[in-house]
């Protein structure tokens, strides 16, 4: 999934104004003190940044892009990627961009169907609008949260049989846990439908040995505030393939053709990454690790105060990924625990402290109302009962320990 303002540092709402999914007006609240996902830097990205700077590389493109391009690609062989062959990265100006582009270099376009997850931002979805090509909508599996592998069967199966398979699939890799990319790709590749991986919230995540963004043909990451490290705003698209890469790079600085002159054969888009926003990135991606590891402890200890409470359950990870664990996201069972969710979310807000619903699904956005999905309630269910915490790898244990209390006494009407 690519940028997400909802779940950003600080708050996107003013204060006065609730947050919730139905956008009312509310009371008057306290400035968020404690927030959902906020921007984690500190000296290295400050020196890295007046090192852009004094270097008067000021405007997009120059070495620190391209030693972000490098540094990711050999992160994402290190951490072990699905493909033996060497990864391109090409540094774009968000998650979205990337979306955009492996799209159409994909040659998806006008009249074409593509599939992707009802649960996730909508960046993914409107991306696909962007090259003229229609979302076709999947419910989620109940344990995991992504795409339901059988529902994209049964689409692709409907798609062939009407002489009209689905130009494309774009996984999403919600809140950090990977999609089952081998169950789509059993799937897909009978048909040679390729595959896109939004991995806009799963950087430092690892599926059974290989990095997620790596497991399909063109994987996307996101480096918006709210992410595991930042850009300020940025995003990357990566694949094997170098000529793939290549052409990516050319659409994103406005399919200049190799003349003296500006000359223009195709049409371009002005998406590459800014050499200051990619200085701030080399620095955060020497820490990722450190950010992975942190916000790991982070859901732990969210997970040891509020698990054993009736009628609370947490989005685990599926045996043999390591987790990023971008958000701490758990469920509430109103009959269980006392009271819903909402209750939760508003009683943290009234503290200074930010929480937020889960995503809410693409088909009940009016915008996609009369896209095509299919649906059994799951996302839905999801969202009417879904809070995430906060997840920062800044946030101190003290500041876990507050939120938790909040959450825990909110069941006796606290």
């Amino acid at each position: 999934m690519t940028t997400d303002p909802a779940a950003a540092g600080p708050s996107d709402q003013p204060d006065g104004v609730a947050d919730g999914r139905d956008g009312q007006p509310g009371a008057a609240e306290p400035p968020v003190r404690i927030h959902l996902s906020p921007p984690d830097v500190g000296a290295t990205e400050r020196a890295m940044l007046l090192d852009a700077f004094d270097s008067n590389w000021i405007a997009p493109l120059g070495p620190h892009v391209d030693g972000f391009e490098l540094e990711l690609a050999a992160w994402l062989h290190a951490a072990g990627p699905a493909s033996d062959e060497p990864w391109h990265a090409v540094a774009l100006s968000s998650g979205t961009a990337a979306l955009h582009l492996a799209l159409l270099e994909l040659g998806v376009g006008p009249g074409d169907e593509v599939i992707t997850s009802t649960f996730t931002f909508a960046a993914t979805a409107n991306a696909i609008t962007y090259v003229g090509a229609t979302p076709v909508f999947v419910d989620v599996d109940r344990d995991t949260w992504q795409m339901d592998v059988d529902l994209v069967a049964e689409v692709v199966a409907d798609r062939v049989a009407r002489g009209r398979p689905p130009a494309a699939v774009v996984t999403v890799d919600l809140y950090g846990i990977p999609a089952d990319h081998d169950g789509l790709r059993t799937v897909c590749e009978p048909h040679q439908i390729p595959m896109i991986e939004d991995a806009a919230e799963a950087l430092g995540t690892v599926d059974d040995g290989r990095a997620a963004g790596t497991l399909a043909e063109v994987g996307v990451f996101s480096f918006n505030g709210n992410k595991i490290i930042t850009t300020s705003g940025g995003g990357m698209l990566v694949t094997p393939d170098a000529d793939r890469a290549a052409r990516i790079r050319f659409l994103a600085t406005q399919a200049r053709d190799p003349a003296p002159h500006y000359q223009h054969s195709v049409i371009g888009h002005n998406y590459r990454l800014s050499n200051l926003l990619a200085a701030v990135g080399r620095g955060q991606l020497q820490s990722l690790d450190a950010k992975v590891a942190r916000r790991q402890q982070v859901n732990a200890r969210h997970r040891d105060t509020l698990a054993p409470l009736p009628g609370i359950d947490f989005l685990a990870a599926p045996a043999g990924v390591s987790w990023n664990s971008w958000l701490t996201c758990l469920l509430v069972d109103p009959k269980g625990f006392g009271v819903d969710r909402e209750r939760i979310r508003v009683g943290l807000r009234s503290r200074g402290i930010e929480a937020r619903p889960l995503w809410k699904p693409m088909h009940l956005q009016p915008v996609f109302a009369e896209a095509p999905v299919v649906d059994r309630g799951i996302a839905t269910d999801l969202f009417d009962r879904g809070l995430c915490l906060p997840s920062g790898s800044s946030l101190s244990d003290d500041e876990i320990d507050e939120i938790d209390e909040i959450v825990a006494a909110s069941a006796a009407g606290e």
